[in-house]
């Protein structure tokens, strides 16, 4: 190379903007120009993406955007595909320029690769991957993985609460609900007051022993009082929204320890009076069955040619049969 001549060593580009010619001397001197050099077609770009949001969240029945945007390419024309994958299952969405599978007539392509999905389900929470193909590109294929989770708010939930209990025995009360997502946690109230997960936290409910599993929606009373009845309601929450259940009343009782033994007593009582009366009626006999002293005569049907005949002179002695022939 003679004096003077130059050769092209690096070239830098920025995003959105024109990429800097720098030239440096072939006999290894310092850096004699560097200028600005709009694209052309000589300098070949690597397709690029980016997404303003990758985690999106979204709430049942509403709309969301799933951004896939390309900052580098030189391809005027790339091909865009998005791929749904849920439970180890990969399904095209958008493929050969229309909307593929259980999204069609509710979503489109946005901005040429963003792909904006409305009245969103449970069942759309996946991952979505936007891939991209741009022929004319020295790096062809770029590609960006987005993860929507759709959130459902609770139904009512189902409560279970024991109508009455003695004092000093146990009680469990249940709350379940199973179409919240994410998976609901579990409030109890007692006559519109929150309960604590543990009474013994909270100096108000110090005359009851009780845990709440706010994650099972369980209500465990160790052993209930009189102070702990009253009307019981559980909510179930989660980021989507909240839904209750019914009131219902929980009854303590205090158990009548002097009713309870004159009862006992009474039943002795009946059953030893019941014992008495057969071993009085087993003695005189009402249990032993008579025999008849005298002879008794039966009326029976009479055999074919057989006739049993009787008369007063015969006294005791009788014709046991007369043959008719």
């Amino acid at each position: 190379m003679e004096a003077g001549e130059f050769k092209i060593c690096r070239v830098g580009q920025q995003t959105g903007g024109p990429g800097e010619l720098k030239v440096q001397m072939e006999s290894g001197g310092g850096l004699l120009e560097k200028f600005p050099l709009a694209w052309g077609g000589c300098l070949t770009a690597a397709v690029n993406l980016k997404s303003s949001n990758r985690n999106p969240v979204v709430q049942e029945f509403e709309s969301v955007e799933l951004s896939c945007i390309i900052t580098d390419s030189q391809t005027n024309d790339p091909r865009i595909e998005w791929k749904k994958i849920q439970d180890d299952q990969t399904a095209y969405v958008f493929f050969d320029n229309r909307i593929q599978g259980d999204l069609a007539g509710r979503a489109e392509l946005l901005g040429k690769t963003s792909l904006k999905i409305w009245n969103v389900t449970r069942t759309d929470s996946a991952i979505y991957r936007c891939e991209v193909v741009a022929r004319n590109d020295r790096k062809e294929i770029d590609e960006i993985v987005i993860e929507l989770t759709v959130q459902v708010k609770p139904v009512p939930p189902v409560c279970r609460v024991p109508k009455a209990v003695p004092v000093g025995k146990s009680a469990t009360l249940q709350c379940q609900e199973s179409e919240g997502y994410p998976r609901p946690h579990y409030s109890w109230y007692r006559n519109d007051v929150p309960l604590p997960t543990d009474s013994r936290a909270n100096p108000r409910f110090r005359n009851s022993s009780f845990l709440l599993n706010p994650e099972t929606g369980t209500l465990v009373f160790s052993a209930v009082h009189k102070e702990d009845s009253g009307q019981y309601y559980c909510i179930a929450s989660n980021d989507a929204g909240s839904a209750r259940c019914e009131e219902q009343e929980l009854e303590v009782y205090d158990l009548n320890i002097g009713g309870i033994i004159g009862g006992v007593l009474v039943v002795l009582a009946v059953l030893a009076l019941i014992t008495v009366g057969i071993c009085c009626a087993y003695r005189r006999g009402y249990f032993i069955n008579n025999k008849q002293n005298g002879e008794s005569y039966k009326n029976t049907g009479k055999p074919d040619g057989v006739n049993y005949i009787r008369t007063d002179e015969e006294g005791d002695f009788r014709h046991k049969s007369s043959f008719v022939i």
